[in-house]
């Protein structure tokens, strides 16, 4: 495998566009995603139970449908807790851009990530399609365009690329996400949609992406929010000539591999851009006896605003990081607990058997200073590990959050 330029255009047949349609002032707004062929089409969706439109449309399309060709997506609205009219301006713009595309409407899927309660402006929305389609293209820099189109708070684009080979055939998956607040996926305002040429069943397709998606996008967070339009869409067309994909063999294996590399490193990516952060942070339990023990533990860490302010702080405060452990639900022994800090400056282990080790605070301030942290936790239990990713808290959060609406 290895990774290419691109996002979700480099896969054979993909092309996309963003543009400013008029729903945020001065700012990219829409995109389209659009398949040469037809699809097959994976998804997972928020847990919450207040489920945006979107959410609900497309379930129904992943779900109870053999194909899927299209995407129409949108920021600065969420056409969450938006009724039967929001549903109905779900179908009004999968049909806007059917008709473009002499597509069936129930081949176009749609998402949506910003404001709560606000009705989408679907003169706007339509006139976006009009403008959107004619400007679809294969180019790398459409796929840019797209993903620029979905950010609201995020700071940075988030799109990647990777080829590997099947039967000796070239097969790509590119991907592009959004998310930096309102983020703790449980499948955030997350949105990610990854796109590939390769041939592969509906069910495996399916099956691969929810797997991937437990040790990726489930296993970030950043302020514990879990938004009501969490979405993850896979597309695969089969354009690289590849022998379908119809069992669990090593060529599953091996594109089961190139999808966790790509929402591994998005899912990290949106992590290191949550609102207001200064650092990624990475917590890694290992020695637990199962795996379930060593990912409740991790996430215990990655939540705890108080471990998350010791981040922002570059202090070494282990004690947070105990306590965030022992009021997790996981049973271990706090006794036989090893702790380390670990970045580019080094690495320094700070407790050994639940007890201080006398290490240098001043080393241990200039590992956490830096823009990628790791913790490791071994509770000595066992051989199962788990990653979580979150990042630092800072007052910044607070000031996003507080004008969002302004």
């Amino acid at each position: 495998m290895k990774i290419i330029n691109g996002g979700v255009t480099a896969p054979k047949g993909f092309q996309a566009i963003g543009i400013a349609a008029g729903i945020k002032k001065g700012k990219k707004d829409m995109a389209m995603l659009y398949s040469e062929a037809p699809c097959a089409a994976a998804g997972t969706f928020t847990t919450n139970v207040v489920k945006a439109a979107p959410v609900k449309w497309d379930q129904n399309i992943v779900y109870h449908q053999e194909t899927a060709q299209a995407v129409v997506m949108n920021s600065g609205i969420a056409n969450a807790c938006t009724g039967t009219e929001g549903y109905g301006y779900c179908e009004e713009t999968a049909k806007a851009a059917a008709k473009l595309l002499n597509l069936d409407p129930l081949q176009v899927l749609t998402a949506s990530t910003g404001v709560i309660g606000k009705q989408l402006p679907m003169d706007v929305i339509k006139t976006g399609i009009e403008t959107m389609v004619p400007m679809l293209s294969h180019s790398e820099a459409a796929g840019t365009l797209a993903a620029e189109a979905i950010m609201t708070t995020d700071t940075k684009k988030k799109e990647i690329a990777v080829q590997f080979e099947l039967g000796g055939k070239t097969v790509t998956i590119g991907g592009m996400s959004k998310g930096s607040g309102m983020i703790h996926p449980n499948m955030c305002t997350m949105l990610a949609f990854i796109t590939t040429d390769a041939a592969i069943s509906k069910e495996l397709l399916q099956k691969a992406l929810s797997g991937s998606v437990q040790d990726s996008y489930n296993m970030i967070s950043v302020d514990g929010d879990t938004s009501t339009n969490d979405t993850c869409l896979l597309m695969a067309n089969g354009l690289a000539g590849n022998q379908k994909i119809k069992e669990e063999d090593q060529g599953y294996q091996t594109f089961k591999e190139a999808l966790d590399y790509v929402n591994t490193w998005l899912a990290k990516h949106m992590a290191a851009d949550g609102e207001g952060a200064t650092a990624l942070f990475e917590v890694k339990v290992i020695g637990a006896e199962s795996k379930e023990q060593a990912v409740i533990l991790s996430k215990s860490i990655i939540t705890s605003n108080l471990v998350k302010a010791a981040i922002c702080g570059h202090d070494a405060n282990w004690g947070r990081i105990l306590c965030a452990m022992g009021y997790s639900g996981a049973q271990f022994d706090p006794e036989k607990v090893d702790l380390y800090f670990e970045s580019a400056a080094g690495k320094l282990k700070i407790i050994e058997n639940g007890v201080d080790t006398g290490y240098s605070e001043e080393e241990a301030t200039k590992i956490l200073s830096e823009k990628e942290i790791t913790a490791i936790a071994d509770v000595k239990m066992g051989e199962d590990c788990a990653v979580a990713w979150g990042c630092d808290l800072t007052h910044e959060y607070v000031s996003i959050n507080a004008d969002y609406r302004s």
